[in-house]
């Protein structure tokens, strides 16, 4: 058992050692990644710098290896001639203009690379701006964020508030339906209840003339009975009328059953005597009009007034383009007379005086016009404070 132990511990430091054999290795090739990443990126930029400085180096050697061959020969040969002297003062000759010129290169090497320097400072300013810029812009698009929701939840707030006014309208259209169809059978039943108290109007009425005309009837009987003098020379009638009032009132029935009334609208003034021997009039039927005797467009809006005159053959209608207009009763048919305007407001209530030659009104505006027929005018106005 102590075996099996030892060989278990050391397998599992044997797993161990490879994990973090394993663990380096993969660190170790991350920064090999990265040193070649970085190397390719900084080769790219001083390709030019690197390759001027590997020339340098070239011709640098060359020099030290030209002065150390010069050096030996020297050494080895220090009785040289003149020749040897002067290719080696053109070969240094040679050697400082190579010297000058890679001076010169170096010179415009390091030219190069106080621009590119000045370039990439430039970038990095403007690489600083931009970031900037951007920190703006994700701060500004947090805020338009933060406005989106507050909308949003205003929107839903709305809709909420548009759903239960929805429900409250289909509510209210639906009581108000219902209360205009019970405003429909309100008016058919008052209609119908109008009818019958009419019909029994009409009976009562009959009923009355059947008996009236039944009291005159032996009123007139007892009248004929009767026997009664008249002096054509004389003209005491109230001495005769004062000894036989039976007679007389006999007599008056007589005349007012067979007199004759004019009507009411075509005569200027009544006596006494049409007042007191005119019949009562009856009604004979009470019903709604089916059908208008005479159409015509009288208002450019809708008529809110109506009234005639006290002589009957005279209208005056009102309504909301705040005018009034006056219309003559001809056999049946309206023809227009004149308008009367100077309302503010629309006429809602018409009135003639007695004489019907004067109309008064009353506007949306709570006045009160005055007018004279001969005059389109308002005379008088009066409004409350």
């Amino acid at each position: 058992m102590a075996a099996l132990g030892a060989e278990r511990g050391e397998a599992s430091k044997v797993e161990e050692k490879i994990n973090t054999q394993k663990t380096a290795d993969s660190w170790k090739r991350h920064i090999i990644r990265q040193l070649k990443h970085r190397d390719k990126y900084q080769k790219a930029m001083f390709q030019d710098v690197i390759l001027a400085y590997i020339n340098l180096l070239e011709r640098s050697n060359q020099r030290a290896l030209i002065t150390k061959g010069i050096l030996g020969s020297g050494s080895r040969y220090p009785a040289s001639s003149n020749e040897s002297l002067t290719s080696l003062i053109s070969k240094n000759d040679d050697l400082k203009k190579t010297t000058g010129e890679l001076a010169y290169q170096v010179l415009e090497l390091q030219q190069e690379i106080k621009i590119k320097d000045s370039v990439l400072e430039e970038q990095h300013a403007r690489m600083c701006e931009v970031k900037k810029d951007l920190l703006g812009v994700q701060a500004e698009d947090g805020s338009l964020a933060v406005r989106v929701a507050e909308v949003t939840e205003g929107n839903r707030l709305l809709k909420r508030e548009y759903d239960s006014l929805l429900e409250q309208h289909h509510d209210m259209d639906q009581t108000f339906r219902e209360e205009k169809l019970r405003g429909q059978e309100m008016l058919e039943e008052l209609v119908r209840r109008k009818q019958h108290a009419a019909i029994r109007m009409n009976s009562r009425n009959e009923r009355r003339v059947r008996a009236r005309e039944a009291s005159l009837q032996k009123e007139l009987e007892t009248a004929g009975k009767v026997k009664v003098t008249i002096d054509v020379g004389s003209v005491s009638a109230p001495a005769s009328r004062e000894a036989s009032p039976k007679s007389d009132l006999a007599e008056r029935r007589t005349t007012r059953l067979f007199s004759r009334k004019k009507r009411r609208g075509n005569s200027l003034c009544l006596s006494l005597e049409e007042e007191l021997y005119v019949p009562v009039g009856i009604c004979l039927a009470a019903r709604v009009p089916v059908r208008a005797l005479h159409v015509l467009d009288a208002h450019e809006l809708g008529i809110n007034a109506v009234r005639f005159s006290s002589s009957c053959n005279l209208l005056a209608t009102g309504g909301t383009d705040r005018s009034i207009k006056l219309w003559d009763v001809k056999a049946g048919m309206l023809h227009n007379r004149g308008t009367l305007d100077g309302s503010n407001e629309g006429i809602t209530s018409i009135e003639f005086d007695q004489t019907g030659t004067r109309v008064i009104a009353a506007s949306y505006d709570k006045s009160a016009l005055f007018w004279r027929l001969d005059d389109s005018a308002p005379k008088v106005t009066k409004q409350p404070g």
